[in-house]
């Protein structure tokens, strides 16, 4: 295999092939990433098994051929050369990489340790990319990061009327979004898309392109110009997320979104060691109050109108401030039951969003 090709097209390419490659120590193969030449097309390819990133680039290639070379150590190479053209040659089992006066040798890995890929064979469904991040933006902060429970780690994503509804939760937060003329799956269908995934895939959504988004039995595929994103799905049953919403809710307090997040950040400060901030709501509006003992308090009135009983309820601060920075719009409501009760934020006038947040005891 032979090819020139910019510097810093390279550095793009193998930087998002590499953000699938696994550290799975007994797998040699899942280091590398897989570069395949053909014509004047070089497609790089990173997997772990679960995840598989696929990026397609155009080159000047000379021999054709299918390598697999050591993701981190060749992409800190090209990285570190001087802009401008470089040069790509494996003979047997070394590859060459040479830019100006620098010139690099380095072993390549064995092709037969790099997992077999394969094809998804699906019909391809096309969804707006911005719809789609957007839609993505606020739903997976909601999934959890603990592998452990690996349920809850992946993103709900079911046919509902009139398209597709993302679901993420953690235990603590629940996040709901619908996507609407998004016809992906059948009625009743639905899937468990691993967050890590997603985040990737939302790394690489641009605005104005399209999504070609495929849903199989067990993985998933999705296409965003020249590359491609492949991942397994979770295997399990999601938890009853319906059953978590209440079905009214006795108090509302409505306000602007961008007031309260400025206010929140600023009391979030003095809330430290997994302090919670209480909300003080009554007809005079709101008052958020963070108090951490031989820290300090912070205290804030924030301009609100409130409907229901005078309350006070605490949350995690960072999982309030993460539901309000995904809301849309500049008015929201926070709608409470009592102290114990979940929570949702959602935005006025906004229907298919809703964020749901337990809250936190205090004394």
């Amino acid at each position: 295999m032979k090819f020139r090709c910019e510097r810093d097209v390279l550095v793009d390419a193998l930087a998002t092939a590499g953000r699938a490659v696994g550290g799975r120590g007994t797998q040699p193969g899942l280091s590398g990433v897989r570069a395949a030449l053909t014509g004047d097309r070089l497609e790089l390819t990173g997997s772990d098994i679960d995840l598989t990133i696929s990026v397609g680039i155009t080159v000047s290639g000379e021999t054709d051929g299918v390598v697999v070379i050591p993701a981190r150590l060749a992409a800190d190479i090209v990285k570190a050369l001087e802009p401008g053209a470089v040069s790509f040659a494996a003979v047997e089992d070394e590859l060459k990489i040479s830019a100006g006066r620098s010139e690099f040798a380095i072993r390549l890995i064995a092709g037969d340790d790099f997992p077999r890929l394969a094809e998804l064979d699906v019909e391809a469904v096309t969804i707006g990319a911005d719809d789609l991040a957007g839609s993505l933006g606020q739903v997976i902060p909601a999934a959890s990061t603990d592998d452990s429970r690996p349920i809850l780690t992946g993103v709900l994503v079911a046919a509902e009327d009139g398209g597709l509804r993302l679901v993420a939760t953690d235990s603590y937060r629940l996040a709901v979004r619908d996507l609407d003329n998004a016809f992906v799956l059948s009625d009743g269908q639905s899937v468990l898309i691993p967050r890590k995934a997603l985040q990737e895939l939302n790394r690489i959504l641009s605005g104005g392109a399209d999504v070609m988004v495929r849903l199989g039995e067990r993985e998933a595929s999705f296409e965003v110009g020249d590359i491609r994103v492949v991942t397994r799905l979770i295997e399990g049953d999601f938890p009853n997320y319906r059953g978590l919403i209440p079905a009214s809710h006795p108090n509302t307090l409505t306000l602007n979104r961008e007031e309260l997040l400025d206010a929140l950040r600023r009391v979030k400060l003095l809330a430290r060691e997994a302090t919670p901030v209480r909300l003080d709501m009554s007809a005079d509006g709101l008052e958020l109050v963070a108090v951490t003992q031989d820290v300090g308090t912070a205290r804030e009135q924030v301009e609100a109108t409130y409907e229901g009983n005078d309350l006070t309820v605490a949350f995690n601060p960072q999982y309030l401030l993460e539901g309000l920075e995904v809301a849309p719009g500049d008015l929201v409501t926070l709608s409470t039951i009592d102290e114990l009760k979940p929570a949702l934020v959602r935005a006025v006038g906004v229907d298919d969003f809703l964020y749901l947040l337990m809250p936190v005891r205090f004394s």
